[in-house]
């Protein structure tokens, strides 16, 4: 399996929101709800980084609850792939 880094997931993450026209913080903590990335974004970001890896990411619920920074969702998809 091919594993993403943390700064190839973040330009993954930035792919996403450019293309809605908006542009990624450059500070990890900016609170996601101020950058506009929501949870369909958050899923559009999993597959491509599924696409990326070749490997299905598995996650539930209560762990996406506790992401509300862009250095949450990079630290939980990094996690997620070591799984």
């Amino acid at each position: 399996m091919k594993e993403l880094s943390r700064a190839q997931i973040r330009d993954l993450m930035g792919e996403v929101l450019k293309n809605q026209g908006k542009a990624l913080p450059a500070d990890d903590a900016a609170d996601l709800r101020e950058v506009g990335f929501r949870s369909l974004d958050f899923s559009e970001l999993a597959l491509r980084v599924e696409d990326a890896t070749g490997e299905e990411l598995n996650f539930d619920a209560p762990g996406l609850r506790r992401i509300a920074t862009v250095g949450d969702v990079l630290d939980f998809l990094v996690e997620l792939q070591r799984q």
